[in-house]
């Protein structure tokens, strides 16, 4: 991929805290942020709301192919019913090759002209761009995430259940790590980040601390 911009990919399952990290780094080095899980999480909102059926490739493609930066910022993208649909839309194929060049041109051009860009998601250091700068994945026990993931939604007002949300987490891990097509796994040369125990300005020390050795 020809560029000339610097770029950052930070992967990892959910709720491990790498999208915290990816926009305290972006926004610490002036870098453009993109959560290209809300790429997917637009398709699957798009789809839903069209009433079409979340298994139907060819209605999951337009979708994709429909999107605008403004679907991005829709709040009813961190819905658990959206993030549970948008695994499902992320594990066909043709749906991440429509989304593919959207990443691609984000990290070639950043917008506003930022000289660099980050991108957190879970195949951005592998398939979206493999030729990145620095490489991280941030991961944490599945217990430790369904907790934060609980408390995130509690604290929203929704009516959410603990033990069925580990259990989506599960699922969606499960999903995510043994699909065909760009499966949720650390690229060879990604710093691997453990958040489990750590704090996060002790994660995000971390991870600029390897960022800096990197681009040095």
């Amino acid at each position: 991929m020809s560029r000339t911009s610097i770029v950052i990919t930070i992967d990892g399952p959910v709720a491990a805290g790498k999208g915290t990290l990816a926009r305290n780094i972006a926004q610490d080095m002036g870098y453009a942020y993109l959560d290209t899980g809300s790429l997917y999480r637009a398709t699957a909102l798009r789809l839903l709301r069209s009433g079409g059926d979340i298994d139907d490739v060819r209605a999951a493609v337009d979708a994709a192919d429909g999107i605008q930066p403004a679907d991005l910022d829709d709040p009813k993208l961190r819905d658990e019913g959206v993030g549970n649909a948008a695994s499902k839309v992320a594990a066909m194929p043709e749906v991440r090759q429509a989304l593919l060049e959207y990443q691609r041109n984000f990290a070639r051009y950043p917008p506003n002209g930022a000289s660099g860009a980050v991108l957190d998601g879970r195949d951005t250091g592998t398939v979206v761009c493999p030729d990145a700068d620095a490489k991280l994945f941030v991961t944490a026990v599945v217990e430790e995430r369904a907790r934060r993931r609980f408390e995130e939604l509690k604290a929203k007002g929704e009516d959410v259940d603990a033990e069925t949300i580990l259990a989506d987490l599960r699922r969606r891990d499960e999903r995510d790590s043994s699909r065909a097509v760009a499966p949720l796994a650390p690229a060879a040369d990604a710093y691997l980040l453990d958040t489990s125990n750590l704090a996060i300005d002790s994660a995000l020390q971390a991870a600029k601390d390897f960022i800096e050795e990197k681009l040095a």
